[in-house]
């Protein structure tokens, strides 16, 4: 696929990942058994761009790796989902982020060692020209700033891409940019922790955070709340989703991500903004299914069948 193509081009990080399955966490230099043992791709950014291809949205990634063995299989395998990875760029000065994960299913409870990720370089060249020509750029918390400064070092020209923000972590670069910002998704504890009133004032709803972050310049905020579902805000509306059930939860790793791609992959089948948080309400809740955050992600007709199951009856 080359650049061109790509409807949306998924822009930050993506990670190698250790994941293990445990009774429960190991005290300091115990040795317990694991249920499952799995490396996996990983990575906001990279996991959306897993969920857009496998949803049928033809999709690029553009992030860093290292030179090491870890970069080329965590791009081997966004490859082998068909994303398109010809413009992430190799770093020999700078390691490929990679966790490991230990899942305890008796406290349902996890433990995280990762490499630091730096920031990432500026978009340039062809990159660039990727980001810039494609119909939507979604970012994690480290690719906004590159794509923000893209776009306002080309403002001015004819078009530029809708773009779509991953906001449930600390965004750099974020301030004063909301207006470029088409589609804000942060989680309920980083919208209300934005927008929020001081400690001894009255308390806010969500709502009146979305409302704010509205004020400020997005096009569209939505709201995720894990098992509380999902709620979006635009300008005169409002839609809201339960969480999907009926699902055997095995972990919730990588459960966010997922719902991220999914929901720009309803945006971009065209769905209105309640069908769109049911299915990535649902496609969320199906890649919990599986250890690692992707394996299990579902693809349209699985997603399909899984919702018309779910259905009320007429």
């Amino acid at each position: 696929m080359s650049g061109p193509e790509a409807a949306v081009v998924c822009v930050g990080v993506v990670t190698l990942d250790a994941l293990a399955l445990v009774d429960r966490h190991p005290g300091p230099d115990e040795r317990v058994l694991a249920d499952r043992v799995a490396i996996t791709g990983g990575g906001p950014a990279a996991t959306a761009a897993v969920v857009l291809a496998r949803q049928g949205v033809p999709v690029a990634f553009v992030g860093r790796v290292g030179t090491d063995a870890e970069g080329a299989q965590a791009l081997d395998l966004l490859a082998a989902e068909g994303v398109d990875v010809t413009h992430t760029l190799r770093d020999p000065a700078t390691p490929t982020q990679s966790s490991v994960v230990i899942a305890a299913t008796g406290s349902a409870t996890r433990s995280i060692a990762t490499r630091a990720v730096p920031p990432l370089p500026p978009l340039t060249g062809a990159a660039a020209d990727l980001v810039a020509g494609a119909g939507w750029v979604h970012t994690d918390h480290l690719g906004f700033a590159p794509v923000a400064d893209l776009l306002e070092r080309r403002a001015g020209t004819d078009r530029r891409p809708r773009v779509a923000l991953d906001a449930g972590n600390d965004v750099a670069g974020l301030d004063g940019r909301l207006g470029l910002v088409d589609l804000y998704v942060p989680t309920t504890a980083s919208l209300t922790a934005r927008y929020g009133t001081t400690p001894d004032a009255a308390p806010d709803t969500v709502a009146d955070c979305a409302a704010r972050a509205l004020a400020e310049g997005a096009g569209t905020v939505v709201a995720t709340h894990g098992a509380g579902g999902s709620a979006a805000w635009w300008p005169g509306g409002h839609a809201t989703a339960p969480a999907a059930t009926g699902v055997g939860i095995v972990s919730t790793l990588g459960a966010g991500d997922v719902f991220h791609g999914a929901l720009l992959a309803a945006v971009c089948r065209g769905l209105d903004w309640s069908e769109a948080l049911r299915h990535a309400n649902a496609t969320a809740a199906l890649s919990c299914r599986a250890l690692d955050g992707r394996s299990a992600i579902p693809g349209t007709a699985e997603l399909d069948a899984f919702l018309t199951a779910a259905a009320p009856a007429a």
